[in-house]
């Protein structure tokens, strides 16, 4: 990734929990803090609930995916937290996709295009 790096510790997931701000889509939800760095950082959230680990997992390599494929469009210096509803297991990709720069949108955290593009 050109300017991100994982987002791991728990205390950083809750601070964004806690002091971030958050959009929520059907199939997942985003929190979104500034973190006063030239680098991004990304965590994502997948719940037990949502089944075995091959399925956990599938959503979250479908989502880092999703976040790798359009980093460029990302803005900097912000900690994402992305956290998987229950509807990201069956939703497909292109749904997940829009669904999560939607919400990446709605917080700001998505560079804003000019009136000529």
């Amino acid at each position: 990734m050109e300017f991100s790096v994982p987002l791991k510790m728990n205390n950083d997931f809750r601070r964004a929990y806690r002091k971030g701000r958050s959009a929520a889509e059907p199939c997942l939800v985003v929190y979104a803090r500034r973190n006063n760095s030239r680098t991004n950082r990304v965590g994502y959230t997948v719940s037990g609930k949502l089944g075995c680990a091959v399925v956990r997992n599938r959503v979250r390599r479908r989502l880092r995916e999703i976040y790798r494929l359009n980093e460029s469009g990302f803005r900097r210096g912000f900690d994402l937290v992305v956290v998987a509803r229950g509807r990201s297991v069956s939703a497909e990709y292109a749904r997940l996709e829009r669904e999560l720069l939607r919400a990446c949108a709605s917080l700001g955290v998505l560079e804003q295009k000019e009136a000529g593009e």
